[in-house]
């Protein structure tokens, strides 16, 4: 077992003044060292043109360019290592897990991916110049692999595959995108459906207004939209995208499904997510889909709850009363995961070894 922590960071401010609080938090961080050591041995499979990724968000979401150039300053990097690392746009993606489940007021996520690309940092930030307020944890710093805003509208996304990637944006920046310019479910799809993807995944949105979750299928070449209780690692409606191994996603859905989520509640329904024996944990970190973390937001309270590893109590978040003005407490949280696999915040996680193997 492995103690692992994660960093509660909270912001209130403008986009670039954001970005220059996080790049400073990270400039001497043992992360950004690792991530350097990793790019030495995982070499691009993307270009970076900046002047495209500056149109692009200025049409889509101008604010986070400012972000950016805010970490450009604090790091004093060129903005081509900062998009590298932090910009979300013809970014490669790797295979990964995860499992969500909604019921009456929440959306509970199992996120499932490898050690070495774990950030560490549940983010809170209220945006000063545009944009709403979003609580959720960070994947590659800027972006969110889950997440809710100050209108109640959460969102989380499940892998599907990397077959036949395009121009586009990433799963986490546009999980970021969707929280910080959409109030509803009806304003995250349309964006969905404009918005270029660079991967194939399945986003899962559910707000205060809805007694059912959305669930929006999107690959490079299509989109497509169902209704739904529970997601895993595959497509319903878009079966011509899917793998050809769906064992375990179809075998952890029907184990949500089963339970009958909507008379399941939140306490009961984040244990079936989080409890490391009832068959949705998954302790496959080697193979980038174990469950790092649960999380689970209710719309209709603002409320946000958090555990690092399995068979956890969760940290609560009363996002409400900090969009109020009243911070959190605490300022990091600790947890313990079944894995000798380092993690890339906390100690060294270069992919040297990984690769002599082969």
């Amino acid at each position: 077992m492995k103690k692992i922590t994660s960093s509660v960071v909270q912001f209130r401010g403008t986009h670039y003044a954001f970005g220059y609080h996080q790049g400073m938090l990270l400039k001497h961080h043992i992360l950004l060292k690792n991530r350097e050591n990793q790019w030495k041995v995982r070499t691009p499979l993307f270009s970076i043109d900046i002047q495209e990724t500056k149109r692009i968000f200025q049409e889509i979401a101008p604010a986070i360019w400012e972000e950016l150039e805010g970490f450009a300053e604090a790091l004093e990097w060129p903005m081509k290592r900062v998009l590298l690392e932090f910009g979300g746009y013809r970014v490669k993606l790797n295979r990964s897990g995860c499992s969500i489940l909604t019921g009456k007021d929440y959306l509970i996520r199992n996120y499932d991916y490898h050690p070495k690309t774990y950030d560490g940092i549940f983010s809170v930030f209220q945006p000063a110049d545009s944009g709403y307020a979003v609580i959720g944890v960070t994947q590659k710093v800027t972006g969110r692999c889950d997440g809710m805003n100050e209108h109640g509208l959460t969102m989380g996304y499940t892998f599907m595959h990397r077959k036949r990637p395009r121009d586009g944006f990433v799963c986490h920046m546009i999980g970021r995108i969707v929280l910080e310019t959409c109030a509803n479910i009806e304003e995250a799809v349309s964006l969905l459906k404009q918005i270029p993807h660079r991967g194939s995944f399945s986003y899962v949105l559910f707000d205060k207004n809805h007694t059912e979750a959305t669930i929006v299928e999107a690959s490079p070449r299509n989109v497509e939209v169902r209704k739904g209780t529970a997601c895993t690692n595959h497509f319903q409606v878009m079966k011509e995208e899917n793998r050809n191994y769906l064992k375990d996603s179809e075998r952890r859905l029907d184990m949500m499904e089963n339970h009958s989520s909507n008379l399941l509640n939140k306490e009961e329904a984040f244990q079936l997510l989080n409890g490391t024996e009832n068959g949705v944990f998954s302790k496959l970190y080697g193979q980038w889909a174990g469950t790092i973390h649960t999380s689970a937001y209710f719309p209709s309270t603002l409320e946000a709850w958090l555990a690092l590893g399995g068979d956890q109590q969760p940290v609560t978040f009363d996002f409400a009363s900090w969009l109020k003005g009243n911070d959190f407490p605490i300022s990091e949280m600790t947890g313990m995961i079944d894995t000798a696999i380092p993690f890339v915040h906390m100690e060294k996680a270069d992919w040297f070894k990984e690769k002599s193997k082969k």
